[in-house]
């Protein structure tokens, strides 16, 4: 019997006998199963793509697409579902085509129900041990634990502590930050450190659709409910279920939309669009937003009946301006993963090139940082970026030939009246600037610029700086 606390399994039937097909859904249902049954294997590769599909029980001979083909198909879809076979022909041919085609077991008809019950219950259990390594493995060699969020700096501290306390939780969480600061890393973060980490975690973006499209997304609908709508589908709701969903820029949502979101987060059903049947989701809430929401609900655009759901507890993320100390810490970690990624063997920055970093105020925050950096990678000649390769916004900002966009302050040069520098100043700045950092080691600061001793020596003595 399914364990009354987790979300029921859901059972696939695949039997063009209408009778047999019946009779299995209701034994299923009576064990405690969630159960969809449809009549041919074709139609049972669809129902696998567009729902939520455990289990697939289903029979080899069929008119429409054969359970043999049926199987081989599903494999290839997702082979994380375990697909057991039925048979009336005990043949050892069809058991070993079966099996090898990647089914779990088979079984003939006519069934022995208690053995169907042993079977489903085994079957079940592997693919959760199974997906419970598999989780297991992601965390091991791509670890999306809290060390995925990447500071030390004191207000960073305080939002890794709070999404350690928070994440093992059923609490809805309402996630503010600015564009870019990283809102759905910490979403993810709270999901994979949850009980629900072996379940989806489901990523809506609200403000990418428009208000009919997101119903139709959120709550699903049945076939012909609008044009269009060719075929039913689950909504994002049902396939998060016993998972988490993720509900991006929720302050763009419509009015009319907030209204229906209301009653779902209150009573945790969903009522597909062009249905008149409500469906028991089980789901926790996830919502972020760049909008001040008290401002949004003062000024009528936000229902507050809304927002008190949502802000069970929320979780602020400071801009990049606010933690200039983990810029370093950001575009070493940019810098690894893009040279990995664009096979450049890449040391670090130039002591000048990152003085212009970390007074950037990077108005894009950490997105902007990773945006620089992997440009950075692509255009480097050398083994460290130098502020050549870096975008034209962050040099002017340094060097005050622009305002810069946000508090940071400029150092470096000292400008000329009409607020420009020249190339000279600023490689004479970071010659001077890389010497100072290898204690007058010219081979040192040599390899830290990317160039040759002897273009080293030159320069040295065209500046006077010998």
């Amino acid at each position: 019997m399914p364990d009354a606390g987790k979300p029921r399994a859901r059972v696939l039937v695949v039997d063009d006998d209408a009778g047999h097909r019946q009779t299995l859904a209701t034994i299923l249902k009576s064990w405690g199963y969630a159960v969809q049954a449809v009549e041919n294997g074709a139609l049972a590769v669809e129902a696998v793509k567009e729902t939520r599909v455990d289990l697939v029980l289903m029979d080899v001979r069929m008119a429409v697409m054969d359970g043999l083909t049926a199987l081989s198909h599903i494999r290839a879809y997702n082979p994380s579902i375990p697909v057991l076979v039925m048979t009336a022909y005990s043949s050892v041919e069809s058991a070993v085509e079966a099996l090898k085609n990647g089914a779990y077991d088979y079984l003939t008809k006519p069934l022995d129900f208690e053995v169907l019950k042993l079977t489903l219950e085994r079957a079940l259990e592997h693919a959760g041990l199974k997906s419970e390594n598999e989780q297991l493995k992601r965390q091991l060699t791509e670890p999306f634990e809290l060390g995925a969020i990447v500071g030390k700096s004191q207000p960073m501290r305080e939002l890794i502590s709070l999404v350690a306390m928070v994440a093992p939780t059923e609490a809805t969480v309402l996630i503010n930050g600015e564009s870019g600061t990283g809102k759905e890393l910490v979403a993810r973060s709270i999901h994979m450190n949850s009980a629900r980490a072996a379940r989806p975690l489901v990523v809506v973006n609200c403000a990418a659709m428009t208000e009919t499209l997101l119903e139709s997304e959120l709550f699903g609908h049945e076939k012909g409910a609008f044009t269009g709508a060719d075929r039913r589908r689950d909504g994002r709701f049902a396939q998060a279920d016993g998972g988490s969903i993720f509900l991006d820029e929720i302050g763009e949502m419509p009015a009319s939309m907030q209204a229906k979101l209301l009653r779902v987060i209150q009573e945790r059903e969903v009522q597909p669009l062009g249905s008149d049947r409500v469906r028991k989701v089980d789901v926790r809430i996830l919502a972020a937003t760049h909008r001040d929401f008290a401002a949004e609900v003062a000024a009528g655009r936000f229902r507050e009946d809304l927002y008190y759901r949502l802000n069970v507890v929320t979780v602020r993320i400071p801009p990049l301006r606010e933690r200039a100390e983990d810029a370093p810490l950001l575009a070493q970690h940019f810098l690894a993963r893009y040279a990995e990624k664009n096979r450049k063997e890449a040391r670090g920055f130039t002591p000048l090139a990152m003085d212009m970093l970390v007074k950037y105020s990077w108005p894009g925050n950490v997105r902007e940082l990773e945006n620089a950096v992997e440009r950075a990678v692509i255009l480097m000649t050398g083994q460290h970026v130098t502020e050549a390769e870096l975008p034209r916004p962050v040099v002017q900002a340094w060097t005050g030939t622009e305002p810069a966009p946000g508090p940071a302050q400029a150092s470096g040069p000292v400008p000329a009246a009409n607020g420009a520098v020249s190339l000279e100043e600023v490689e004479k700045e970071a010659i001077a600037r890389a010497m100072a950092a290898a204690f007058g080691n010219k081979s040192e600061a040599a390899r830290v610029l990317g160039i040759t001793r002897k273009t080293l020596h030159n320069k040295l003595k065209k500046y006077g700086l010998e």
